[in-house]
């Protein structure tokens, strides 16, 4: 495997070691595995597809709406707050 230069500011630099030490793992493995977990747009977009049909398919029945969206939101932010929600 060829190495390559990633230049970046002292303080990231100096963050970035940190973070690797507190992991017992080298600087290059830090970010190949920063890399390999953070998802593109497009796996995201992908994750979401697939997640919006299960949820219709599932526990639905039909169509995710935008009333949908909003009572999923208002759950988490319950949840979040230590509040269990109201269920509809």
């Amino acid at each position: 495997m060829a190495d390559t230069t990633i230049k970046v500011d002292p303080a990231v630099r100096d963050r970035l070691l940190e973070l690797a030490r507190e992991r017992g793992m080298t600087m290059r493995d830090l970010v190949a595995q920063l890399a390999g977990a953070t998802p593109t747009k497009e796996e995201l977009r992908k994750q979401y597809e697939e997640t919006k049909s299960y949820v219709e398919e599932h526990f639905l029945g039909g169509p995710y709406t935008e009333e949908d969206e909003r009572a999923g939101e208002k759950l988490w932010t319950d949840l979040k707050a230590g509040r269990l929600g109201e269920v509809q």
